[in-house]
């Protein structure tokens, strides 16, 4: 198992080959009584988790501007256990962003919401790769972008403009694969969109809409990945 690409610099991606491997994550295999012991005290400080499933990575490697790695389903329980001993697991995460950027180059994030793991953190709506993000074993980055979007914002990002690469930013608490997808309507206009959105669900996973207007206007409860993306746009990175 290997992870080999740079860390802590925004990387061009022009493809991405990673695929799902039928077998169990060693991880999983490894750790399955401390796992079902973490999640009993999860969910006895927050009865709202579901035990879902989702994917960590065995490898990830960055060759000729290609990103390519192995992951496994794991149940979300054994995600929660990783997060706390991800230094040397031999797992990590990966994830993916759809930078939706407004008619007038705003950005728009979300706030999460009060009752998830992520309670309060502002990033680009997004989640973790799922089984159905995969197509003949290999992961749609798109699929994954447009469905978290449109679960979490009511916004459909389908027919969005989107930036011609890809591209990663690799840290230390996992690699999120990025890509900008743009539409007509200035940002104001979306928040409002996402607002009346997050109004009619009986349990909305986002708080709501967070509009970034320029790179130094950097919100309360901002996760430490998206300060360099946000520059990185309005720098009019490419």
């Amino acid at each position: 198992m290997s992870f080999d690409l740079p860390r802590n610099v925004i990387l061009p991606v022009d493809a991405i080959d990673v695929r799902l491997d039928p077998g169990p994550h060693p991880f999983a295999l490894s750790n399955a009584e401390a796992i079902a012991a973490n999640w009993r005290q999860e969910i006895a400080d927050n009865p709202a988790l579901f035990d879902g499933t989702v994917v960590l990575l065995s490898e990830l490697a960055y060759r000729d501007n290609c990103l390519a790695g192995r992951c496994h389903s794991v149940n979300y329980s054994t995600f929660m256990l990783w997060r706390k001993r991800r230094d040397n697991s031999g797992a990590e995460h990966a994830y993916a962003h759809a930078m939706l950027i407004a008619g007038d180059n705003a950005l728009v994030a979300i706030r999460m919401g009060r009752h998830t793991v992520n309670a309060g953190r502002v990033y680009f709506a997004a989640g973790s790769f799922e089984p159905v993000d995969f197509r003949d074993g290999q992961v749609d980055v798109d699929f994954n972008m447009i469905r978290e979007v449109g679960e979490e914002t009511g916004l459909d990002l389908s027919k969005a403009e989107r930036g011609q690469h890809y591209h990663a930013l690799s840290t230390a608490s996992g690699t999120v694969i990025f890509r900008r997808y743009r539409v007509a309507e200035p940002a104001d206009e979306l928040a409002r969109r996402i607002s009346a959105f997050v109004a009619t669900e009986a349990e909305p996973e986002i708080e709501g809409p967070v509009i970034i207007r320029h790179a130094t206007d950097l919100p309360d409860g901002l996760m430490p990945h998206m300060k360099p993306l946000i520059e990185w746009h309005f720098a009019g990175g490419d």
